[in-house]
């Protein structure tokens, strides 16, 4: 074996450095790796090796083999004979012979998987103090293809990898918590937006369709006024906001907004602030439009009225129809007495019947409506709340 060249190794270390530093895409970064190494050892059969736990796998995301076909995935891998597993159960580097591969699968009473090779290296992919897969080199020609320091620099690599592998786990944990954290603002029945200064920074979908707006570029580095009736309205919002947010870091209160077409609407905001300092500096806030519940609470009371009215006008009804009928029945069974004209008896009777129909007329009430009445007070209207 010829000598190595300490400075082509120090060169391949360092574009594999710097390779985990700047490459995003772990697939490139493999074959980075492979031609880096490749530059000072023989790596004509090389594979990086990924252990699945929860399935009892292993895939290769990176191999090239001069004798075998390599597997996409192998499952039941901890009741398979493997070297790799060997080196995944032992947590360091090994380095096998022929015979001890041969021996090694005697032992475990299971045939050789593949071609024997003449030489084999691999190393634990770590992260955490967990083996998370295996990085391996071997040689089909050569027993004497590699030395014992190559195991070492073997394992500086698979430190590499380890590393590039648990930050791009990283990013995919936290490009899944934006992605939920997305989700769950993307889909709030409330408006929330961010605010630096007064000025719109982001914004949900449920902003844009409150104010009547087409897109959230609509709202992006606008000033807040926007949604705001006037700029006297403006100042008076910050003015509450400014001074709740200086006491206890939130605000919490009602007021009137404005959306696109000019339409004013009543919303509930809850704002809290990251700056004592500076109040305004950023914020989060939610919107909430009230203006349907006050509509709600305002159909409730018309309803809690008018069954007031029903109420009262069934009792009146009851109480007055049976006598106002003997009344009535009465004034036309007898003749009247001298002392009453014929003229008057008809006033009597028009009079009841008059009765009649206003009882009739409380018994048709089908909504609640007054009108004004001496003594600065009101009554309701029997003829125009009945059908």
């Amino acid at each position: 074996m010829e000598t190595r060249d300490e400075a082509k190794t120090l060169g391949a270390l360092f574009a594999i450095s710097e390779a985990v530093t700047h490459t995003l895409d772990l697939d490139e970064l493999y074959k980075v790796i492979h031609l880096s190494l490749g530059k000072i050892i023989n790596v004509d059969n090389f594979y990086i090796a990924l252990h699945h736990e929860e399935k009892d796998s292993i895939t290769f995301p990176y191999h090239v083999d001069e004798k075998d076909e390599i597997a996409d995935e192998i499952f039941n891998f901890s009741k398979t004979a493997s070297l790799t597993g060997k080196v995944i159960q032992s947590k360091k580097p090994l380095i096998f012979f022929e015979q001890d591969i041969i021996d090694f699968a005697r032992k475990q009473n299971q045939n050789v998987i593949g071609t024997v090779s003449k030489i084999w290296l691999g190393a634990p992919l770590t992260i955490k103090n967990r083996v998370i897969g295996v990085i391996a080199i071997q040689n089909f020609t050569s027993s004497n293809a590699y030395e014992s320091k190559d195991l070492d620099l073997l394992n500086i690599i698979s430190q590499h990898i380890g590393l590039a592998i648990e930050r791009k786990e990283s990013e995919k944990q936290l490009m899944a918590q934006q992605h939920l954290l997305e989700t769950i603002l993307e889909s709030s029945p409330v408006g929330i937006c961010l605010l630096e200064n007064r000025v719109f920074k982001w914004v949900n979908a449920e902003m844009v369709r409150m104010f009547g707006y087409d897109s959230k570029e609509a709202f992006t580095g606008q000033k807040a006024v926007m949604i705001y009736a006037s700029k006297q309205a403006y100042e008076e919002a910050g003015s509450i906001i400014h001074k709740d947010l200086m006491l206890r870091a939130k605000a919490d209160f009602d007021f009137e907004l404005k959306r696109q077409d000019g339409t004013l609407f009543k919303a509930h905001i809850i704002l809290t602030g990251s700056s004592p300092e500076n109040p305004f500096e950023s914020i989060i806030a939610t919107f909430a439009d009230i203006s349907l519940r006050e509509v709600a609470q305002l159909e409730k009371l018309e309803k809690e009225k008018l069954q007031g009215v029903l109420e009262m006008a069934g009792a009146i009804c009851h109480e007055i129809n049976q006598p106002l009928q003997a009344i009535i029945g009465y004034s036309a069974m007898f003749d009247p007495p001298e002392s009453i004209t014929d003229k008057e008896l008809k006033q009597i009777k028009d009079q009841a019947t008059r009765i009649g129909k206003i009882t009739k007329r409380l018994s048709q009430i089908t909504r609640y409506k007054t009108i004004p009445y001496p003594g600065d007070t009101k009554i309701v209207d029997i003829w125009g709340s009945s059908s």
